[in-house]
């Protein structure tokens, strides 16, 4: 039997370490090629990491709550090829044992419970997680199978647990599973209330810091005159999602004039290597989204500008559901190469927005309001209802100077404006 390294694969270009959250496998089980073995949370999203061959776990060489870097060996493993099923629980009841003396520590695994059940007769497979979680909240395994799964290959994921307990299972309040899930520690001292942050929020801490620190920031205002566009998306939303089955919100044409501006400007869409300027082909636009747990993450959609304003709906839509749902995956969160943030969701007029990392510059999409205006109309000056916007864009000054970046803002502002208001659906 061969060795095989099992190493923290690359998660998005900015994230450069992980915390092991739950080992869903332990040492002496066998493994099935691309099975989860262990669950490792980044700044951005919870993900799980998959075992690159079928084989057997050898050596785990982490612990719960470890911080690990990017590219390094977490777990070892022997090749083999399929073990029988005996063979597999003599390994699993032995597991303990072994681990206890691995750099692992303790790994408290419930499938060493006899009454524990880790696949049920469908082939379906139970994480220690899911399985401890069931078992704190009183969900039997007959009532666990009972459950849809939206995991590889039907796998019950925590996030489904979550959701079917707070649906209203009986003798479960969802308001209570919701705080022990989502609410950070908190305790009074001195009259005051100490919370501590939650491990998401301390890794988007650290990544704020570290842009502030690594890019000189500007921040760069324009007013848009978006009327056109609300009228069309007013006439055509229902339209809209009856011919499609999509949504139509405001973020797909601001991303649509996002990339076209880009293509006009393309220093606009590079990243920073040291003393080199890395000018991306893809654009990647990533969208800032709301968590359930309020915290924020950054989904992204990929090659943008091969998509029309019916294909960003979609991706758009998706994204958003899949952020609001706890179900992104590592990818949806990798490669974005330029971020825009919807402030106006929030009803601010205008935002400083923080760059994402390494990316050198953020659009910050203000709240949409009809005001008071004078405009020209037959060469003289009128005043009129018009619905405005401010854009911000906060910029990498070390590559992107005021007239790059004024001139970018400024080009989607204009595309904002021009949007055509008879545009076919």
């Amino acid at each position: 039997m061969a060795t095989t390294e099992v190493k923290l694969p690359k998660m998005g270009e900015s994230i450069k370490e992980a915390t092991v959250l739950k080992w869903l496998k332990q040492v002496g089980d066998s493994v099935e090629k691309d099975e989860p073995i262990l669950e490792v949370a980044t700044d951005k999203v919870d993900s799980e990491v998959a075992a690159p061959e079928s084989g057997i776990l050898t050596e785990l060489l982490f612990g719960e709550n470890d911080v690990v870097a990017v590219g390094t060996v977490i777990a070892k493993m022997d090749s083999a090829a399929e073990v029988s099923s005996e063979v597999k629980d003599d390994q699993t009841a032995s597991s303990a044992d072994h681990s206890a003396n691995t750099k692992t520590g303790n790994f408290n695994d419930s499938s060493s419970n006899p009454d524990s059940k880790r696949f049920d007769q469908e082939g379906r497979f139970y994480s220690p997680l899911v399985r401890s979680m069931a078992e704190k909240e009183g969900v039997g395994f007959d009532e666990l199978k009972s459950i849809a799964g939206s995991g590889q290959n039907g796998r019950v994921l925590k996030n489904d647990l979550i959701k079917y307990i707070e649906s209203g299972r009986k003798g479960n309040s969802p308001k209570e599973v919701s705080q022990s899930v989502f609410v950070p520690k908190s305790n009074y001292e001195g009259g005051q209330q100490i919370v501590e942050m939650d491990r998401m929020r301390s890794m988007i801490a650290d990544h704020m810091v570290h842009s502030v620190q690594t890019s000189p920031h500007v921040t760069a205002y324009v007013e848009a005159d978006v009327t056109k566009m609300v009228k069309w998306r007013e006439k055509n939303k229902i339209p809209f999602q009856e011919k499609y089955g999509e949504k139509i919100t405001y973020t797909p044409i601001f991303v649509e004039a996002v990339v076209k501006a880009i293509q006009e400007f393309p220093l606009i869409n590079v990243s920073v290597d040291g003393k080199k300027i890395i000018v991306k082909n893809d654009i990647n636009i990533g969208l800032a989204a709301a968590l359930p747990s309020g915290n924020l993450i950054v989904p992204v959609i990929k090659n943008a500008d091969q998509k029309n304003l019916l294909g960003l709906a979609k991706e758009t839509n998706s994204l958003v559901r899949k952020a609001r749902t706890n179900k992104l995956k590592a990818d949806d969160i990798q490669g974005g190469t330029f971020t825009i943030s919807n402030v106006g969701t929030f009803r601010n007029l205008m935002g400083t927005p923080i760059i994402n990392q390494p990316e050198v510059a953020i659009l910050a999409t203000g709240s949409i309001n009809k005001r008071a205006v004078v405009i020209e109309r037959d060469g003289e000056d009128v005043i009129a209802i018009r619905s405005m916007i401010y854009l911000s864009i906060s910029f990498d000054h070390r590559v992107v100077d005021g007239n790059l970046g004024g001139s970018f803002l400024a080009r989607i502002g204009d595309f904002l404006e021009e949007f055509d208001a008879e545009r076919k659906i």
